[in-house]
């Protein structure tokens, strides 16, 4: 299977350090013409860090999609049985929106539009990025994985000896992850590592 002419949301949540490593894999998509939908938080557009301004962000993947991204609640409802997606990820899916989809709080348009998608019994793809998947979130972590229709980009510690708790989603598999969802099934193996030793 490829992705040609598949549409897929492609949401971004507030970690903003793993921006770098995630817009390649949706210029993968675009390039493999896959129709991607900019879907944001309002974390993402109006956040400036060391990593970027939020503006910039937009701008970038506005133009890397061809689509102006969607950045309101009620803009991503019609995702739903009005304009529905074949797929729809979430990379970088930061702990927090993990904990509020996990426990059906839809207060960003990210959410809403995953929300929107599993109403349809379509895919819904998550990278995760965060430093309490071993901590206090792995039971969200835990309750997403058994999750009906939702997928995981593999991933692992990647930063065991500092920040024991954290995992990080192989970004690189984003693209293999969303091909065996579409037909229904867990990429594996979905826990790898993320980290090398030291030499």
């Amino acid at each position: 299977m490829n992705l040609k002419g598949k549409r897929i949301g492609f949401g971004l949540t507030g970690s903003h350090c793993t921006y770098d490593i995630v817009f390649p894999e949706i210029e993968k998509l675009v390039n493999e013409g896959a129709e991607v939908v900019p879907i944001v938080t309002s974390t993402v557009k109006n956040t400036e860090t060391r990593f970027g301004k939020g503006e910039d962000w937009i701008d970038r993947i506005e133009k890397l999609t061809g689509h102006h991204v969607i950045d309101t609640i009620v803009k991503a409802e019609p995702l739903g049985p009005k304009m529905p997606l074949a797929c729809m990820v979430i990379a970088p899916l930061t702990g927090g929106s993990m904990s509020k989809m996990a426990n059906a709080l839809t207060d960003s348009p990210v959410l809403m539009a995953a929300k929107a998608t599993m109403r349809n019994h379509r895919p819904v793809v998550l990278g995760i990025s965060t430093n309490d998947a071993l901590g206090l979130n792995g039971v969200n972590l835990m309750r997403l994985m058994a999750t009906k229709d939702v997928y995981f980009v593999p991933y692992g510690q990647d930063d065991p000896e500092k920040k024991p708790n954290s995992m990080v989603a192989r970004m690189n598999m984003i693209r293999d992850t969303i091909i065996c969802a579409l037909n229904g099934e867990q990429i594996q193996p979905v826990i790898v590592e993320r980290y090398k030793d030291p030499v």
